[in-house]
């Protein structure tokens, strides 16, 4: 199996992202999404059929293969490691580490990932927060920013 270009990456992400909202998905769907043309989400669907990502028929919907999913999943979680350090660790505003981790999640190997992901754990330690933590609630994610913060100026 080839390589995956960035490019690539991102349409696999968005169509994971759309599939998460609704199981019937479209090329209008993700062309929308990207803001970008039907031809050119077209192309980059069938590269993806062909090594494997998703099923797809022309003027068909598109799922995603396990493989694809799992694909996804990787590229989720390597965007949300990156952002999660730019913002809980650096402070970065959250509009611009989204930006940025898009574009930095391509440059760093998967050690640095797992680095970066143990550092944050380390930093954060979900565990000992003793509370009924939710990833996605806007609450418990600023209570997580100001825990790190807290934990990052006491272990210094």
């Amino acid at each position: 199996m080839e390589n995956m270009t960035s490019s690539l990456e991102e349409y696999l992400k968005t169509t994971y992202i759309l599939y998460k909202k609704n199981s019937q998905i479209r090329v209008t769907d993700i062309a929308n999404e990207l803001n970008c043309t039907k031809s050119s989400v077209n192309r980059a669907i069938k590269i993806l059929a062909k090594q494997g990502y998703i099923n797809y028929e022309t003027y068909g919907n598109i799922t995603l293969t396990k493989l694809g999913v799992n694909k996804a999943l990787e590229i989720v979680r390597r965007n949300e490691i990156i952002k999660a350090f730019l913002i809980q660790v650096l402070d970065v505003d959250e509009k611009v580490a989204s930006k940025e981790a898009k574009n930095m999640k391509y440059a760093v190997s998967e050690d640095t990932i797992t680095k970066l992901e143990n550092y944050i754990e380390n930093i954060i330690d979900v565990e000992n927060l003793n509370c009924d933590f939710d990833p996605d609630s806007e609450k418990c994610k600023s209570c997580i920013k100001v825990t790190a913060k807290y934990r990052l100026k006491n272990k210094n």
